[in-house]
């Protein structure tokens, strides 16, 4: 998609981008390539480089398109209120976009939708959705959107903001770019998030190795102990199992949703595992927040809380700018 020149602007000055000759330039001299047929905006790496080459590496994974279920659908209608009435025939932002697995149900509603991320995942969602006609992608940093501010009916922010390093300068950043009377709509991990001891152990220790020892590392884990967890679901169904399940779940690292979203089938199970286990393990910034703290934020900012509940992985919260 050609993106309207009227909602881009310079990361830096945020003064108006013009595209020529394969680079959005602003008036300053700040010139952004395209590379792969995706503007970039930010360097090649970052904080954010272990979620790009995971969604690389399992672009179609957690996509409803792929596993046939709904899973993500309905995780985004419960966060939208209900129903996607938020997002039809809108002007859509979706800030940490990686591999596209809401991207694809927000495109069959909205007008047109405008995606980034700041790690190379943009590369998997370009290629699970950029053939729609009316969807932009880009390589970018919250703080630092290439976008006019007050542009979008809609700003999206899932399983994002907790992973930054300040959760409150990515609100504030992220409510800059909603019109007045849009919705921003977002979720963080809240406090007593499910953190053991063997995970806090082994994130700290896998912290200090590279993002490619990380995979590799938990991917062993995972094919190392992923028989022990089919055995106990397995024998999970009597009675009598289902304390000493429990007991195992806790002092796995490994994050098991058997119990969740079994219709996955096996194959897909241990993939959501190995995905969400290494988002677990090994994610550089992991933030938690009550209700009351994220609400706070967003009233701050001038926002109308429509819903906020404890809820999904820990606080949803949808606002309407005043």
């Amino acid at each position: 998609m050609r993106v309207p020149e009227e909602l881009l602007a310079c990361p830096l000055h945020k003064t108006k981008l013009a595209f020529k000759e394969g680079v959005y330039s602003c008036e300053h001299g700040c010139d952004h390539e395209i590379v792969n047929a995706i503007p970039r905006f930010v360097p090649q790496h970052s904080y954010a480089d272990s979620f790009g080459l995971q969604w690389n590496k399992f672009r179609q994974t957690q996509l409803d398109s792929h596993t046939n279920t709904t899973v993500s659908e309905d995780r985004l209608r419960r966060l939208c209120g209900g129903d996607f009435g938020a997002l039809e025939n809108k002007i859509v932002l979706e800030a940490g976009c990686g591999a596209g697995r809401f991207s694809e149900i927000i495109l069959k509603h909205c007008h047109r939708l405008y995606s980034f991320d700041l790690s190379n995942a943009v590369v998997a969602n370009h290629k699970n959705n950029g053939h729609h006609e009316n969807f932009f992608i880009c390589q970018a940093n919250i703080l630092e959107a290439p976008f006019q501010h007050e542009s979008f009916d809609v700003v999206l922010c899932i399983g994002v903001v907790q992973h930054t390093p300040s959760p409150e300068k990515t609100i504030d950043a992220l409510c800059q770019y909603v019109k007045q009377g849009g919705i921003i709509i977002i979720d963080h991990y809240t406090h007593g998030y499910g953190m053991t001891k063997a995970r806090n152990c082994l994130r700290r220790h896998l912290l200090k190795r590279s993002v490619n020892f990380r995979l590799w590392f938990i991917s062993i884990l995972v094919d190392g102990l992923w028989w022990l967890h089919r055995l106990a679901w397995k024998l999970g169904r009597y009675q009598w199992f289902r304390k000493y399940r429990l007991m195992f779940l806790n002092l796995s690292p490994i994050v098991d949703y058997h119990d969740a979203y079994r219709q996955l089938g096996e194959k897909l199970l241990k993939e959501w595992a190995f995905l969400d286990t290494h988002d677990l393990l090994t994610d550089e910034y992991k933030h938690l927040r009550s209700k009351e703290e994220l609400v706070n934020l967003f009233e701050a900012n001038g926002f109308e809380i429509i819903r906020a509940e404890y809820a999904g992985n820990g606080v949803e919260i949808m606002a309407k700018k005043n």
